[in-house]
């Protein structure tokens, strides 16, 4: 599962370390502030998804301590003080193709269904989330069903 995210994580522009950590610009910041939104979406935080976050980050983009944090505190702290959604899928849309994109929906998927229980508030958080960058509903539905299907081989 988490395998998809670092690699996601590695392609994603904006990886210079000198760059100002700012999901106004920043995808990185705005895929973190969305995987905890989701995260937090049926009002519980699994510190395991949290632990497993924190390592792809580490393994992605080869930070540690403070730079990680940094990461971290950027997009849990954009997340909180997000009004809306549409600040970060707008710099994920910006700087994403088609196929990306939709591989970020797969690892949403992939971190609600990380607990073994789909949420409605979770799974209308990754529909509004594929709708405002662009993944039909049809993809949306298919990526679910293709990370469900993975998840109970694996049990």
């Amino acid at each position: 599962m988490f395998d998809r995210l670092l690699s996601f994580l590695k392609n994603l522009p904006g990886n210079g370390a000198n760059r100002r950590l700012s999901a106004d610009d920043d995808p990185r910041v705005a895929a973190v502030a969305l995987l905890f939104h989701v995260m937090d979406a049926d009002g519980i935080r699994n510190e395991e998804e949290r632990k497993r976050l924190k390592t792809a980050l580490t393994n992605a983009y080869g930070l540690k301590g403070g730079e990680l944090d940094a990461l971290m505190r950027a997009g849990e702290m954009a997340d909180r003080e997000a009004v809306d959604l549409y600040a970060f899928t707008s710099v994920i849309k910006r700087h994403l193709d088609e196929d990306a994109r939709a591989e970020f929906i797969r690892i949403m998927w992939e971190v609600v269904l990380a607990d073994g229980d789909l949420h409605e508030l979770e799974d209308n958080l990754v529909w509004r989330v594929a709708e405002l960058i662009g993944i039909d509903s049809r993809e949306r539905i298919a990526l679910r069903r293709q990370v469900q299907k993975k998840a109970s081989e694996q049990s």
